[in-house]
């Protein structure tokens, strides 16, 4: 009898976009390599799937465990992680998320996977290194916090984590918003703390890799309020269209009230008796009083070290239009 056909069975959906051959390598050796076997790896193609299947059959050749789906048009990492977990095997327990440039360490999924017995997600914490293996930081130092906290400061990743299947339910199809901070890892991470609760452990289970074709990168610079304001005037300019005063106050506000307006009104709507953690997000950010109830998460999440000073500068310049951010993220689109 096959020892693996007792563990249980899941699928990794690895989003792939023009792949360092190298790294690209590296990363699928190290996920078939894992000491838990008994897995699926779906690799979606963002364009250009052939090539794509080219690599995949040179570095995993005859390992039927990995497949590639392709797709001529390009949707960028949002929807293609999204449209790669609507192909997960309806028999999967649990399911993770890959990116196609890191390195898991062998015993990763063997870590991780016996935790979904209490929650309904868990992560882990990553080595952060350079393409060429020089160490930046020892561990992403991830901590589980309140859904209010994590509202404002994510802190799972989803490279680093893996959730039980049934939480598709709840995050498929994902919500929708035209703005940087609109994030697969944030969504699924929350979905997990409204849903059955979430997990994050001190094991470093990979490496991250950061390179300068990160779409996300790990943060390594210190807050710095000047540089804040240039970076909001270019992505005003890019998201509203202008960099003034009232467009970048804008495109702040989106990015982050009206981002979690989205998310919450649609797990309200998923989600028919909201549980604790859900009722009490949608009583501090969607609410009469909300305002003096944001102010006072910012302020205890920095006095406590759950949220860094970067996003809640961020947070509280957000207020000034929250309102409207919030009506444009969640009217009906014609």
């Amino acid at each position: 009898m096959d020892p693996q056909a007792s563990t249980p069975f899941g699928t990794i959906v690895l989003a792939a976009y023009k792949p360092n051959p190298a790294l690209f390598e590296r990363q699928l050796l190290s996920i078939r390599d894992q000491t838990h076997e008994n897995f699926e790896c779906v690799i979606t193609a963002d364009g250009e799937a052939d090539e794509v299947e080219r690599l995949v059959h040179e570095i995993v050749p005859g390992d039927a465990r990995f497949r590639v789906a392709g797709f001529d048009r390009r949707l960028g990492f949002y929807e293609n992680f999204e449209r790669g977990l609507t192909l997960v095997d309806p028999s999967a327990e649990w399911v993770a998320l890959s990116d196609q440039d890191d390195y898991w360490y062998p015993e990763k999924l063997q870590r991780l996977i016996p935790r979904l017995e209490r929650v309904a997600l868990v992560s882990g914490q990553a080595r952060v290194v350079t393409d060429t293996g020089r160490v930046i930081s020892a561990s992403t130092n991830r901590q589980r916090t309140d859904i209010c906290d994590l509202l404002v400061q994510n802190q799972v990743t989803g490279g680093l984590s893996i959730f039980r299947r049934e939480l598709l339910d709840v995050v498929l199809p994902f919500p929708k918003l035209h703005t940087l901070t609109q994030n697969h890892d944030h969504w699924i991470g929350v979905a997990a703390a409204a849903w059955g609760g979430y997990e994050i452990i001190d094991d470093v289970v990979q490496d991250y890799v950061q390179h300068a074709s990160n779409v996300i990168g790990e943060a390594t610079e210190s807050f710095n309020p000047l540089r804040s304001v240039r970076r909001a005037r270019q992505l005003a300019a890019r998201f509203e269209g202008s960099s003034s005063f009232t467009s970048v106050a804008m495109m702040v506000a989106t990015m982050t009230f009206g981002w979690k307006a989205i998310m919450l009104r649609t797990l309200e709507a998923r989600l028919p008796v909201p549980s604790n953690s859900l009722s009490k997000a949608l009583a501090t950010f969607d609410s009469a009083v909300a305002v003096p109830r944001i102010v006072a998460v910012l302020a205890a999440g920095v006095l406590r070290s759950r949220t860094e000073l970067g996003p809640a500068f961020t947070h509280a310049a957000g207020l000034i239009r929250r309102g409207d951010a919030v009506k444009r993220a969640i009217q009906p689109k014609a």
